[in-house]
C-alpha cells in the first residue's frame, strides 16, 4: 500500500476510490477498519461514518483508521471529506485534520475540496457550486450540515485553534513548483492548514504533484487526481489501466434513497414517473416501525416481479424541517436510517443483489446492514460514482451516490450499469 485514505462517509469513500482507480491505482474500499491485514492494493480507502457524529468520536475513529493504515504500510495519508465541505462550526474537518497531523508528527497540510468535473471550484478561498457561491447553493438548507459561509478560510478557522491560510490561484496557475513554494512560505509563517484554490483538473494535477511529499493531504476526491502520476514518477507503483468490468451480480434491482438534496429529489421524481415508487411515511414509521417496514417489503416483493422499484425518504427542505420539528432532528434521522437498513436486509433475504443508494448516511446504513466488508471498484457511472461489487458471499452490485451527484436519470442509468 502506498496511499492510505480515511473517508468521513461511504459515498465519499467510493468517490475517492473511483478517482484513484480511473487514474490507474489498484484501489480497494473497506467498510470500516478491517479486522485483519490490508488487502493487496496500491491504495486502500477506509470508509467511516464520521461526518456528522460528535467531533471527539470522529477524531477517535479517524485516528484508529490512520494507525491501521500506517501499520499496514501506507506512506501517505489522505483524509477525504465532501466537495461541499460539509461540516459545522464545531467540526468535524478541523478537529480530525488536527489530530491526524499530530499523529503523523507533521505541522502542515492542505484543504482542497475542489471537484471541477462536478462543478465544485475554489477561488480566493471561496467555494463555488456550479456558478453559485456555496452559501447561495442548495447546501445552505442541508438538514445536517447547512453551509452558509463560502469562505473556507473562515469556515475551517472556526474549527481549529491553528492558523488557516490560502494558496491563491495566482500561485496555483504557475504549476507544482510555485504551489510547493507557497506551502513552504505558509508553513514558515506558522500556518497549519492551507486552503488551495483550484478551477480545473489541471490545477488539481499540479496540486497533487506539489503535495506528494506531505504526510497528510485533506480534501475532496479531486485533489487526488495528481497523486498516481507522482507515485509512478517515483517508481512506487506501476502503470495500470483504469477500472475493469465487474462480475455480474444479476437479480432484481432496487433504489433506496434517503438524501434530500435537490439533485436527488429530481432523480426521485424522474424515476418515479416511469417505475414503481413508494415513500416512507415518517408518522407511520414512528407509530409502528415493524408494520411499516413489513408493508414496504411486501409492496417491493410484488413490484420487483416486473422490474426495478424505488423506496425513498427523500423530501424537500420544508417537509424535512416539519419532520425534524415533530420528532427531533437526531431521532428523525435515526428512525429513517434504521428503517432503510432493515429494508435492505429484507430485500437481500428475498434475493435482491443490485442496490442503488442515494445519500451518505443512507449508504452507510445499507452497506452495514448487508454485512459488506470491502468493495471492488468498477467503471464510473457518473462523476464521483463508480459501480462497485462487494467481496464475499453473496456479492452485491452497489452504486453509492452522494446526494448532490448524478444527472436526473441517474437511478435508471445506475441500475443498468449494475446488471
Amino acid at each position: 500500500m502506498i496511499l492510505g485514505c480515511i473517508a468521513d462517509d461511504f459515498t465519499g469513500a467510493t468517490d475517492l476510490a473511483n478517482t484513484l482507480t480511473r487514474r490507474g491505482m489498484h484501489t480497494v474500499q473497506t467498510i470500516g477498519i478491517p479486522k485483519g491485514g490490508a488487502p493487496e492494493a496500491d491504495a486502500v480507502v477506509v470508509a467511516l461514518k464520521s461526518r456528522t457524529i460528535p467531533a471527539a468520536e470522529a477524531v477517535a475513529q479517524s485516528l484508529a483508521a490512520c494507525r491501521w493504515l500506517k501499520a499496514n504500510g501506507a506512506r501517505q495519508i489522505f483524509f477525504k471529506y465532501c466537495s461541499t465541505f460539509d461540516s459545522t462550526d464545531e467540526g468535524n474537518i478541523g478537529p480530525v485534520a488536527d489530530a491526524l497531523l499530530d499523529e503523523l508528527q507533521s505541522g502542515f497540510t492542505i484543504a482542497c475540496p475542489a471537484f471541477p468535473e462536478n462543478g465544485r471550484t475554489i477561488y480566493m478561498g471561496h467555494l463555488f457550486v456550479g456558478g453559485d457561491l456555496l452559501s447561495d447553493s442548495t447546501m445552505r438548507n442541508h438538514p445536517l450540515t447547512p453551509m452558509r459561509d463560502s469562505n473556507l478560510v473562515r469556515v475551517l478557522g472556526r474549527q481549529t485553534k491553528h492558523r488557516v491560510g490560502l494558496v491563491p490561484y495566482r500561485a496555483v496557475r504557475l504549476g507544482a513548483p510555485a504551489i510547493a513554494e507557497a506551502y513552504a512560505k505558509l508553513e514558515a509563517e506558522g500556518v497549519r492548514h492551507a486552503i488551495v484554490d483550484a478551477l480545473e483538473d489541471r490545477d488539481l494535477e499540479n496540486i497533487g504533484a506539489a503535495s506528494s511529499a506531505l504526510p497528510l493531504i485533506t480534501g475532496g476526491s479531486g485533489v487526488a487526481i495528481g497523486l498516481p502520476d507522482s507515485y509512478r514518477l517515483a517508481r512506487l507503483i506501476r502503470r495500470r489501466e483504469g477500472a475493469a468490468a465487474l462480475t455480474k451480480a444479476g437479480g432484481p434491482g432496487v433504489v433506496l434513497s434517503g438524501s434530500c438534496s435537490a439533485a436527488t429529489l429530481a432523480q426521485v421524481e424522474r424515476f418515479a414517473a416511469k417505475h414503481p415508487a413508494m415513500a416512507i411515511d415518517p408518522a407511520a414509521l414512528a407509530a409502528d416501525p415493524e408494520k411499516t417496514v413489513s408493508d414496504l417489503l411486501r409492496w417491493a416483493a410484488e413490484k420487483l416481479k416486473t422490474g426495478p422499484a424505488l423506496i425513498y425518504a427523500s423530501a424537500p427542505p420544508e417537509k424535512v424541517s416539519a419532520i425534524q420539528a415533530q420528532f427531533g432532528r437526531e431521532k428523525a434521522g435515526e428512525m429513517i436510517e434504521h428503517a432503510i437498513a432493515r429494508l435492505a436486509g429484507g430485500l437481500a433475504s428475498a434475493g435482491v443483489r443490485r442496490f442503488v443508494i442515494a445519500g451518505g448516511e443512507t449508504s452507510g446504513a445499507v452497506v452495514s446492514a448487508l454485512g459488506v466488508e470491502a468493495l471492488e471498484i468498477g467503471p464510473q457511472i457518473a462523476p464521483g460514482v463508480p459501480a462497485c461489487l462487494s467481496y464475499g458471499t453473496p456479492r452485491y452490485a452497489l452504486a453509492l451516490k452522494s446526494g448532490n451527484f448524478g444527472g436526473p436519470d441517474f437511478f435508471g442509468e445506475a441500475l443498468e450499469a449494475l446488471k
